[in-house]
């Protein structure tokens, strides 16, 4: 998502005043981690054409994590306030404490049905279950653009999956990226879009993932209506095959649904499939495939729309893609050992990657090699503590590396061990090799 300037907030907690800017630092409650004050939303130009006010700050926290049967499931529990989950985009607003978890489910078994009633699914569909207290507000994401048509607004509503059927319920409020509703019931819930005409503009995702085998480049560059359970179908497709994500720029315009899109790179022997065609799955979303022999040179990127204008460009230089695919291409195959690794005592090899630790680990993972450390007694109760209140994912990583490493070479042979056990992925990307310390 993209991010607007962060604003100074003043909260009000045991008495004391806390002044917040850029970040909260250690002063909430260890319930409420990875905490920064934002608002954030793809933007594209069509969306400045009508003012939609969507104005109130909201603390953005990561869930905690857990799989159950295959699905993972987001929970947060939270005192008084206003909250956007960093996976879901989900918000609320409660006036006490609550605790509240949710998964995304399937449009698929509704497709038919949405079809019939002539609606479109608007959004991504969230089973939510309220296990302590109630919601004053809840504001469920959405990926249409509202400033190319602001009557779109008028046509949206909530489809509630109950028991016996389906039924559709008012929203109270459309904003650019959420639809308002007051005092929810919950059900499976999700915003739908009444389809007058396929002329509809929404929010866009690219994701681009490179991988390296011998001296052949492979790209997938994924393109699809914005939806977070979309992107977290494609995070955990490609990270089972150990592929690096590249951070690219998002197309400054939105795209209309049902369009289509071809995309040109010069330096590529092959482009798979010619076209893609810009609508919401219930599958992983659909992407491009190229193969760009290892030339040493940049990879130009550019995306052209069915009138052949282009909408979207990028360059990938030469040093950043062989920098960070360096440890993809010592991967021969899946499951298969790297072919080299870094030498050195675990010490050393734990401060060569810091900086790539802190800048790909995720926050799930940091939570729980926390937990992993304290229950080895690499960490104390108190260390953990203070570091789980760290607002930022990486200021939190950081410190966490930091820790271990002033404690020694044992200590970092467990928290690269427990690494490899928690994140398989990153661990073989460091190219990090522990010795002697089972965990």
């Amino acid at each position: 998502m993209g991010q607007f300037p962060r604003h100074r907030l003043s909260l009000v907690l045991d008495l004391k005043e806390l002044s917040i800017e850029t970040s909260i630092e250690r002063a909430l409650s260890p319930a409420l981690d990875s905490i920064c004050v934002q608002e954030t939303g793809p933007i594209c130009i069509t969306d400045m054409l009508v003012l939609v006010q969507d104005s109130t700050h909201w603390l953005q926290i990561e869930p905690l994590t857990s799989t159950v049967q295959g699905v993972t499931m987001f929970r947060h529990r939270t005192p008084k306030g206003s909250y956007e989950c960093t996976v879901s985009g989900l918000r609320w607003l409660c006036e006490r404490d609550v605790i509240l978890k949710y998964h995304f489910r399937n449009w698929e078994p509704y497709s038919q049905l949405l079809k019939d009633m002539q609606y479109t699914q608007g959004g991504p569909l969230l089973d939510i279950t309220m296990e302590l207290g109630e919601l004053e507000e809840v504001h469920l994401p959405h990926f249409v653009c509202l400033g190319t048509n602001p009557s779109l607004r008028n046509e949206m509503k909530i489809l509630h999956v109950e028991e016996h059927g389906v039924s559709l319920e008012e929203v109270h409020e459309v904003t650019r990226f959420h639809a308002k509703i007051l005092h929810p019931k919950f059900s499976p819930i999700g915003p739908i879009l009444r389809l007058l005409s396929w002329d509809v503009d929404v929010h866009c995702e690219l994701m681009l993932y490179l991988t390296v085998k011998r001296e052949t480049l492979i790209s997938r560059l994924y393109l699809f209506p914005w939806n977070p359970s979309q992107i977290q179908a494609v995070e955990q497709q490609e990270k089972s095959h150990g592929s690096s994500r590249f951070l690219i720029s998002r197309p400054e315009q939105s795209f209309k649904l049902n369009s289509s899109f071809r995309l040109n790179i010069p330096c590529s022997t092959s482009i798979n499939p010619p076209r893609i065609h810009f609508i919401q799955r219930d599958t992983t979303p659909s992407f491009f495939k190229a193969i760009v022999k290892m030339t040493g040179v940049d990879i130009e990127m550019e995306l052209f729309s069915d009138d052949e204008r282009t909408v979207w460009k990028e360059m990938v230089s030469h040093d950043e893609y062989v920098t960070d695919t360096r440890s993809t291409s010592a991967v021969s195959g899946a499951g298969r050992p790297a072919e080299s690794s870094l030498t050195g005592s675990p010490e050393q090899q734990l401060r060569s990657v810091r900086t790539e630790f802190v800048k790909r680990v995720s926050g799930p993972v940091l939570n729980e090699l926390l937990d992993r450390l304290l229950q080895h007694t690499v960490i104390n109760q108190e260390e953990m503590e203070s570091v789980k209140v760290i607002a930022e994912r990486t200021e939190k990583a950081r410190d966490i590396i930091d820790m271990v490493l002033r404690k020694g070479t044992e200590s970092c042979s467990r928290m690269i061990n427990l690494l490899g056990e928690l994140d398989h992925c990153l661990y073989t990307e460091l190219q990090i090799n522990s010795v002697g310390v089972p965990t």
